[in-house]
């Protein structure tokens, strides 16, 4: 791991990590943007993502898709992928899945512009792909999410 990151109090990345087995926002870490002057798009894709239905405890299954546009903070991507892990034997709906998705992203990196989206497959014949988005207020940012929210296409 280079020195620099090493520095910033980085747990997960280099080291061997348990799947946790229920929500657990706490293993989010970030490190500093080495370009927060500049605006560029990160995305993740988790196409893998697993949760329980909160009524029938079926899994369900779907690709998430996290863009974002960051600030000073950037989420680490080992910690990310842990933390969509331990949505495997959490209970929740699809659309709450992804708005908590976004919120603790939100609340963990204050990113300029984010927006998440989950495509689940298709169970008992219906497929539903919410998604959810984020400008920081009073900002441009804040135009960008209504402008990509009204033309949003799944």
């Amino acid at each position: 791991m280079e020195e620099n990151r090493k520095n910033e109090g980085l747990k997960a990345l280099g080291n061997e990590s348990a799947i946790l087995t229920d929500y657990a926002p706490e293993v989010l870490e970030t490190f500093s943007n080495q370009h927060p002057d500049n605006d560029y798009w990160v995305q993740f894709n988790c196409p893998e993502f697993t949760t329980l239905c909160p009524i029938t405890g079926q899994p369900d299954f779907a690709e998430i898709r996290i863009l974002y546009i960051p600030d000073e903070r950037m989420v680490e991507s080992k910690s990310l992928k842990l933390y969509l892990f331990s949505f495997r034997n959490h209970g929740g709906f699809h659309e709450d899945c992804v708005n908590v998705i976004m919120k603790d992203l939100v609340r963990l990196m204050d990113p300029k512009y984010i927006e998440v989206f989950g495509l689940f497959v298709p169970r008992g014949g219906i497929s539903i792909h919410p998604y959810a988005n984020y400008g920081r207020p009073g900002t441009r940012y804040e135009q960008l999410a209504q402008q990509r929210f009204a033309n949003h296409q799944p």
